[in-house]
């Protein structure tokens, strides 16, 4: 069986491994990594042979090191190991993906969805839908890309609604506030003014990722897109990304009962910073990391950095995650919509589920 993982910024860990009787009688790990010295890759491949082929990627990657500090200790890997684009961890996951336990972008197709133009407390219930669907075996992995016109703070399940949003600056702008079922911080959103989309997958995706590690593997091809509309970015943090002239966007995620992620992410096309600040509780240091020093200034590090419009970049992200990925154009279905109505009436727009943090 043969397992692949590509490191988010690093190189390509390919794993070939033979089983017998739940046991690991063969592993030949392969790449376009670097590794010094070339011994090193045989002490690897026969570290892990041996073990059960349950055993989950923290124990993995620690016989690898071990092994490999053993061989260095005993003179076998004379000056030490070093490995460039890649490590121990990311070894173990390859395995783990050729046992079947863990799956890569390419076992699976992704429904690719954008709109209808939808309330904001509708977005956030297709949300749990969608991932409820998933979960359930009902839908399969899928990348949808909101559109709304009522404006909106969407604010983290867990932020406290008092702290994040100015009731009479709410007021004043016709500003609903609507309680996501995500972490992470507070969304300003008018229509038009940010790009925000939600990515579905099975938890074997991420298998043996750390919670860190989920961020910056599934925020790796929205960098990809950016560099595609002229944006040159990295991961920033646990699950911001960054370009060299500020924050760009913010991510968050769900994990759901039967296995399914919720990846949600926020990026700033073209903010009013004056009515931001009228409306959210931040001051001019976290405007700051949003793209502007000035509150008479605009959020817009996307609309400033690349010079197109909101469509046309969306339209970039969905043909670069096409060209990446096995796609399928799809639509919401009548179920789901019926579904995402019912949450919106019994929780997503119920003052005690937003004001769960008082």
């Amino acid at each position: 069986m043969r397992g692949e993982y590509k490191v988010p910024g690093g190189k390509l860990v390919a794993a070939d491994v033979e089983v017998d009787e739940g046991t690991l009688t063969r592993v030949s790990v392969s790449g376009d990594f670097f590794l010094e010295p070339d011994e090193a890759l045989g002490v690897i491949d026969r570290s892990l042979v041996g073990l059960p082929e349950t055993t989950r990627v923290a124990d993995l990657s620690a016989r690898i090191v071990s092994a490999l500090e053993a061989a260095e200790a005993d003179g076998t890997l004379p000056g030490g190991t070093t490995m460039i684009g890649f490590d121990a961890e990311s070894v173990a996951i390859a395995v783990r993906r050729a046992l079947g336990h863990a799956t890569g972008w390419h076992d699976h197709t992704f429904d690719v969805i954008h709109g209808p133009t939808l309330t904001p407390a509708t977005n956030a219930a297709l949300d749990q839908v969608l991932t409820e669907e998933l979960a359930a075996g009902r839908r399969g992995p899928t990348l949808r890309f909101w559109e709304w016109v009522d404006p909106a703070v969407v604010i983290g399940s867990f932020q406290s609604l008092r702290n994040e949003v100015d009731p009479e600056g709410a007021q004043k702008h016709g500003i609903t506030v609507v309680r996501r079922i995500s972490g992470g911080g507070a969304m300003f959103m008018e229509a038009g003014n940010c790009i925000t989309f939600s990515l579905v997958v099975p938890a074997s995706l991420v298998d043996g990722l750390t919670f860190e590690q989920s961020y910056t593997f599934l925020n790796d091809w929205v960098l990809g897109a950016l560099a595609d509309v002229g944006v040159q970015a990295s991961v920033s943090g646990l699950n911001d990304i960054a370009s060299p002239a500020g924050k760009l966007a913010g991510s968050a995620q769900k994990r759901v009962v039967g296995g399914a992620v919720l990846h949600h992410v926020t990026m700033a096309y073209d903010i009013d910073a004056d009515k931001m600040l009228e409306v959210l509780r931040i001051g001019r240091e976290k405007l700051s990391d949003k793209g502007t020093t000035s509150a008479n200034k605009r959020v817009d590090p996307v609309r400033s950095q690349t010079g197109l419009p909101r469509e046309r970049v969306i339209e970039a992200f969905k043909a670069h995650f096409s060209a990446r990925y096995r796609t399928l154009d799809s639509a919401l279905t009548p179920d789901e919509l019926a579904r995402a109505a019912e949450l919106v009436e019994t929780k997503f727009s119920d003052p005690g589920w937003t004001a769960r943090v008082p």
